[in-house]
């Protein structure tokens, strides 16, 4: 917390990636491990240079100083003392240390625990929901944790092309998406609202857009949200014709190779699922808002969005970007 000009101001409103702001367990962990690693090392920091400072002025080469100080050769106790001290120095933190991260990575999962596996792709997120049987992407959605009946969500940290790395520092700590071996991590944020973060391991071109939000919702919206999530999007009588030809171009080109959309012949895996992509705010892993015109751009050219973004310019007539546009607008 911030007090300027007579304001109060929390720092995770500053900063929406604070560490010192966690809002849940393993992030909390982490906070207070690192606050008692400064406390320590800034002991250390403060009795070094406060004795060299000491040793400084007291022995310093006065006038008339001409003779050589007096030599010492050996002392068991100073020894002692600089190899004793760091050696318990050193294991309290190791224990310290140790103690967060058994809490973190080898906690139990109660029942009713949620859970997601999280595949990491160049350059996006793809977040698949085992228990209710649908996928979605760039924006994970988990329900708020109560304390009285904790109700934390587990993720599973898969990679399906180079290494990246899972962080949204107020929830929990880095952990990286590697390559044929699986990791792991757990969050139980206690406060509804909107977390980001980000791949914090490079990873190509378009490393820094691959962006994290992770939406914390009452156990109820959550519910809601899942429920939308899972139902199909069934063709409409009164579907204007721009929807219609939007859909059979967008099921004649390579658009079905890469991406699904649940209850159509699209069924592609290289690039997100887009059976809901209407009921997410951003698009390309975050990198701009969802909107109509974003949307026809990012079809249009995704350079223009998203440098180095491996999804291809699909070279569709003005008109035709018009008509898949349209289409893709009623995937809610």
């Amino acid at each position: 917390m911030i007090h300027f000009g007579g304001l109060t101001i929390l720092a995770a409103d500053l900063s929406p990636t604070n560490i010192f702001e966690p809002a849940s367990t393993p992030a909390d962990s982490i906070r207070g491990l690192y606050l008692f690693v400064l406390a320590v090392t800034g002991a250390i920091f403060l009795v070094v240079f406060g004795m060299l400072m000491y040793a400084a002025v007291k022995y310093r080469r006065r006038p008339g100083d001409d003779l050589e100080p007096v030599q010492i050769y050996g002392s068991d106790q100073l020894e002692l003392a600089w190899t004793v001290i760091p050696v318990l120095i050193v294991m309290v933190l190791f224990l310290s240390s140790a103690r967060v991260i058994h809490a973190v990575q080898d906690a139990r999962k109660p029942p009713g625990a949620i859970e997601v596996t999280a595949v990491g792709h160049q350059f996006w997120w793809e977040f698949r929901y085992p228990q209710y049987g649908f996928v979605t992407a760039n924006e994970l959605h988990v329900p708020a944790s109560d304390a009285a009946q904790p109700t934390p969500t587990f993720i599973t940290l898969l990679s399906a092309d180079t290494d990246h790395s899972f962080w949204v520092p107020r929830l929990a700590g880095k952990t990286d998406l590697i390559p044929n071996h699986p990791n792991s991590i757990w969050i139980d944020p206690r406060e509804t609202g909107l977390y980001v973060g980000q791949c914090a391991q490079y990873c190509g071109t378009q490393h820094a857009k691959m962006l994290l939000r992770v939406y914390v919702e009452s156990r109820a919206d959550f519910d809601r949200w899942v429920r939308a999530q899972k139902q199909t999007i069934q063709p409409n009588a009164t579907t204007s014709r721009d929807v219609s030809e939007g859909r059979k171009v967008f099921e004649t080109t390579a658009c079905i190779n890469c991406h699904t959309v649940a209850g159509t012949v699209a069924d592609g895996r290289f690039g997100p699922d887009l059976s809901h992509l209407m009921s997410r705010e951003t698009l390309a892993a975050g990198a701009t808002s969802n909107t109509r015109e974003n949307l026809r751009l990012w079809i249009q050219n995704p350079e223009a969005i998203k440098p180095g973004a491996l999804m291809p310019a699909m070279n569709l007539t003005d008109k035709e970007l018009d008509e898949v546009t349209a289409y893709l607008l009623t995937l809610h």
